[in-house]
C-alpha cells in the first residue's frame, strides 16, 4: 500500500503543469485530467489540452501620433542658441593640420561649441565645463524643470514645462511666442512617458540618459530627432 501512494504521488507531480495568466489574457480551458483508468494498482492520467487567448490591451505609446504644431510648442521651449560639444575642439589651432588630433576621421573640424540665431537644441548634459576655454554651460532644462529637486512627478513636469518661455526654433512648422500657449496637455504628457518610461518620477539623470539615447550619438536633440521621438504626425 504505502509503495502504490509514493508511485502515485510522483506520477501526479511528473503530469502537474502551471499555467500563469498574465493581466489582461483570458483562458478558454482549463488543465484537466481525464479518461482515468486503473491497471496494476498504475493510474494513467491523459491532459486536455489548453489555450489562452490574450486580448487586446490599451493602445501602446508608440502608436500615438503628435501634431507638429503641438510639437514644436514643445521644442521652443526647450530647445536653446548655444550648445557645448565636444571639449577636444577647444584645443584645436583650426590651421588646417594634416595630422591634427583634434580633427574628425573625415578631415573636418571638432567644434568646441555651437551658437544658433533662434533655439537649434536640447543639449542631452546637464552642466558642462570646459577647462582648456573656461566655458560654461547650465542647461535651461536641469534649471528650469527641477526647481525644488532632483526628481519631478508627471504633474510637475507638465506644469514646469507648459510654463517654460517659448521662442520661435530652427525647425518644425513656424509658430510665434503669441500663438504658442498650449491649452492641450497631451504633448507634454507623451514627453514625459517618453523620457520617464514606466516610472513615476523623471529625474535630471534619467531625462539627461534618455536624450543622449535618443540623440543618435549627437551632443543635443535638433528638431528632427525631436519630432522622430515625439511621434510626430507626417
Amino acid at each position: 500500500m504505502r509503495q502504490f501512494i509514493l508511485l502515485l504521488s510522483a506520477l501526479l507531480l511528473q503530469n502537474s503543469q502551471a499555467f500563469v495568466a498574465t493581466k489582461g489574457a483570458s483562458i478558454s480551458s482549463s488543465t484537466a485530467f481525464t479518461n482515468t483508468r486503473r491497471s496494476n494498482h498504475v493510474i494513467v492520467f491523459s491532459e486536455s489540452t489548453t489555450t489562452v487567448t490574450a486580448t487586446e490591451g490599451e493602445e501602446a505609446t508608440a502608436a500615438i501620433t503628435i501634431d507638429p504644431k503641438e510639437a514644436v510648442k514643445l521644442f521652443g521651449r526647450l530647445a536653446e542658441k548655444y550648445i557645448m560639444l565636444d571639449s577636444s575642439g577647444g584645443m584645436c589651432c583650426y590651421s588646417a593640420c594634416t595630422d591634427c588630433e583634434f580633427r574628425d576621421p573625415n578631415g573636418g573640424y571638432i567644434m568646441a561649441d555651437q551658437s544658433a540665431s533662434r533655439p537649434k537644441w536640447i543639449p542631452t548634459y546637464e552642466h558642462r565645463f570646459f577647462e582648456s576655454s573656461g566655458k560654461e554651460h547650465t542647461t535651461k532644462w536641469s534649471t528650469e524643470i527641477f526647481t525644488d529637486g532632483p526628481a519631478v512627478t508627471k504633474e510637475e513636469f507638465v506644469k514646469a514645462v507648459m510654463e517654460l518661455k517659448f521662442a520661435p526654433p530652427l525647425g518644425g512648422p513656424y509658430m510665434s511666442a503669441s500663438s504658442a500657449g498650449i491649452e492641450d496637455e497631451t504633448a507634454v504628457g507623451f514627453l514625459f512617458d517618453v523620457l520617464a518610461g514606466e516610472k513615476e518620477k523623471l529625474t535630471k539623470h534619467r531625462m539627461s540618459t534618455r536624450m543622449k539615447e535618443l540623440s543618435e550619438g549627437e551632443e543635443g536633440l535638433t528638431w528632427p530627432l525631436f519630432s522622430k521621438a515625439m511621434n510626430v504626425e507626417k
